[in-house]
């Protein structure tokens, strides 16, 4: 079967972080259709409003269409939680979140339940294409077959499949989409030829060809993997260097100035991917036999540095003869990283829940973070604004958002106050200590 980019529909199944910029870039070109089943999400997009802010209202405005029956003449984009909206598309891009569940084990429930909408409208010739991190061959074994068994139809005769994981970087306005090289992948070499095609009419920084879906899969998993580990390593630095009373930022700085150190610095590691994509690899690796051992210490160590900031923050603060019961503590930044509005999977709220726990009276402060999701996903109340009036016992910058730069901190600060930096962001003599 001959595969060609004339007159095709495509569906983006996922308006978020990963679909929507994927979805406004083809419908420069193409005729696009968003679906996602938050009717939130989709009044939002039609407000011509990104809550993630990875895009602005200007590029939405450029692509968007009113109704669905304006695709029939023009290229463009239409956001919509109807599938009936989506059946009569040819190419259907999932690019849902792949998250783990309370004990860190891959929870591919929205995935699986993409794959089942995308069995109800699929159709003989059509073509679907993975961009979600998963395991290596989670596609072909898990939700292909979802397809087959809903549609009724059979997987590389009626339909056929893709992978081009997602390499996103949110907050990154520089190593943005079109700017990225994309790895591709394809069930049959002409379609895997196809895929290469369709993103190589929208990714200027060209696109890499896999022999299979599954090294495309794998691909993907280990470059998270190994920034995982790589942050581990440093993480575990600022441990042994803080013993030693020795600053790590100047270690790595000094360190970095051999031509083939790599650049990691110590921090929190959270969000949708880094925090999350090792399990998925580590899950694996004990399904067939294996029991992974580095991946799945450096997940350890990073999960561990949560604790140990909140525990470095109440020694200094009782060596500065602060009590610390009902002391007041404000923390700077809840996302799971700097200047990016997502609080998935962020580890600050594992600092707040530590310190909870010594009665401290806590206030965050994001200028960037929804109130109202972080109020959903952690029960915690937040502050767009540093409240004018209060001064505190302890001050954490734990996310390095551009905002909090020019900042003084000192104005929001007791006497004898304690200041910690998770993140070397700020002066040093203004701090107490670092990581």
């Amino acid at each position: 079967m001959s595969f060609s980019t004339e007159n095709l529909k495509i569906c983006v199944i996922g308006l978020g972080y990963v679909g929507l910029p994927l979805a406004l870039e083809f419908a420069k070109k193409y005729k696009v259709i968003g679906f996602d089943i938050s009717s939130n999400r989709v009044s939002q997009l039609i407000n011509h409003k990104d809550i993630t802010l990875e895009v602005s209202s200007e590029e939405i405005a450029k692509v968007l269409v009113n109704s669905i029956q304006s695709l029939d003449n023009k290229n463009g984009f239409y956001p919509t939680h109807d599938n009936c909206h989506i059946k009569d598309s040819t190419i259907y891009i999932v690019t849902v979140p792949t998250p783990v569940d309370s004990s860190n084990r891959p929870d591919l429930s929205p995935l699986l339940s993409a794959s089942s909408t995308v069995g109800k409208v699929i159709k003989k010739g059509d073509i679907v294409i993975y961009e979600s991190t998963t395991y290596p061959g989670c596609t072909e074994e898990k939700c292909i077959p979802i397809i087959e068994e809903v549609s009724g139809l059979k997987y590389n005769i009626d339909f056929f499949a893709g992978y081009s994981p997602e390499r996103i970087n949110p907050g990154d306005k520089v190593n943005t989409l079109t700017h990225i090289k994309k790895v591709t992948s394809g069930s049959t070499p002409e379609v895997a030829e196809f895929v290469t095609h369709l993103y190589g009419s929208i990714i200027t920084a060209g696109t890499y060809q896999t022999s299979s879906i599954i090294v495309a899969e794998s691909a993907k998993i280990i470059e998270n993997s190994q920034r995982d580990i790589n942050i581990a390593f440093v993480n575990e630095l600022a441990k042994i260097f803080n013993l030693l009373g020795v600053d790590t930022t100047e270690v790595l700085e000094a360190a970095g100035t051999k031509w083939n150190f790599l650049p990691f610095r110590p921090g929190l590691v959270g969000g949708h991917c880094i925090g999350v994509d090792p399990y998925y690899l580590a899950q694996k690796a004990m399904e067939i036999g294996y029991h992974s051992e580095i991946i799945l210490a450096g997940r350890r160590l990073n999960d561990s540095m949560p604790s140990y900031i909140a525990s470095e923050v109440i020694k200094l603060m009782i060596k500065k003869d602060i009590i610390i019961n009902n002391s007041s503590i404000l923390i700077l930044g809840i996302t799971f990283k700097e200047n990016c509005p997502d609080v998935r999977n962020t580890k600050v709220a594992s600092i707040v829940k530590c310190l909870h726990e010594y009665d401290l009276n806590i206030s965050i402060c994001d200028p960037l973070a929804n109130p109202e999701e972080v109020k959903y996903e952690y029960g915690l109340d937040i502050f767009n604004k540093i409240p004018e009036s209060q001064k505190f016992d302890t001050v954490i910058l734990a996310v390095p958002h551009q905002e909090f730069k020019d900042l003084n901190i000192k104005k929001y600060c007791k006497e004898n106050s304690v200041i910690y930096d998770c993140k070397s962001f700020l002066d040093r003599d203004l701090v107490d200590s670092r990581l």
